[in-house]
């Protein structure tokens, strides 16, 4: 498999599609009501409660910002939400470099389009496996798949794409992108990566620690066989 070597790039991204997929709703009154304002045509793909969410947050102006992740891939998500974002669409989104001709082509083929933000926090596996009651079972259903790989997706496309995990960082980034007519800059988007590979090396760190906890006789007492 040969490697692209990306040798040019845009310094500044204009925010035109983000995908926004958060267990941690704080924030979402603020962020998404001003990236609207700053781009009046960005397009918003979303999932499940997040989709909910922020359609509620923008009310009439929901239809024209706000698309759901199983309109835009063509996939209805799987029961309980195991599968919303896994999509070929999705990731091609996510990982395309502008300046690749073949990428380009692959989105005109499947109908896709270049996310140049993401928006996502994870399920709260440590607040779960906090609780004096958590099982094995119950801890194993709070291991977020789609979340890290949409976070390391747009992290190692920090050449086009910014990776939001931290509401905290919402409004220093609103401030940026006013400041910038609706565009990121790399230093902006490299630093974002930088904090999104520490947020699902912390995340995987959790969940391997708190496995390697369990004994497996307390694993088999959740499931009967």
């Amino acid at each position: 498999m040969s490697m692209n070597i990306v040798e040019k790039i845009d310094d500044r991204v204009q925010i035109r599609n983000v995908l926004i997929s958060v267990s941690d709703k704080n924030g979402l009154d603020q962020l998404v009501p001003r990236l609207t304002t700053i781009n009046p045509t960005v397009r918003i793909y979303s999932t499940g409660g997040t989709f909910s969410r922020i359609q509620e947050i923008l009310g009439a102006a929901a239809e024209k910002h706000l698309t759901q992740v199983s309109d835009y891939t063509g996939q209805p998500e799987t029961q309980g939400g195991l599968v919303k974002t896994l999509d070929f669409k999705i990731y091609l989104g996510l990982l395309t470099e502008t300046y690749n001709p073949s990428h380009q082509a692959d989105l005109d083929r499947t109908g896709g389009v270049p996310i140049d933000m993401v928006v996502v926090n994870l399920y709260p596996f440590k607040a779960t496996i906090s609780q004096a009651d958590v099982t094995a079972e119950k801890a194993r259903g709070n291991i977020d798949i789609g979340g890290p790989c949409m976070i390391r997706a747009s992290a190692k496309n920090f050449i086009r794409v910014a990776s939001v995990v931290d509401p905290g960082d919402y409004p220093d980034l609103l401030a940026d992108l006013d400041a910038r007519q609706g565009a990121t800059t790399l230093a902006m988007r490299y630093k974002l990566a930088c904090k999104a590979f520490a947020h699902t090396a912390e995340y995987d760190l959790a969940i391997a620690d708190y496995l390697s906890a369990q004994s497996s006789d307390t694993v088999s007492s959740c499931y009967m066989m």
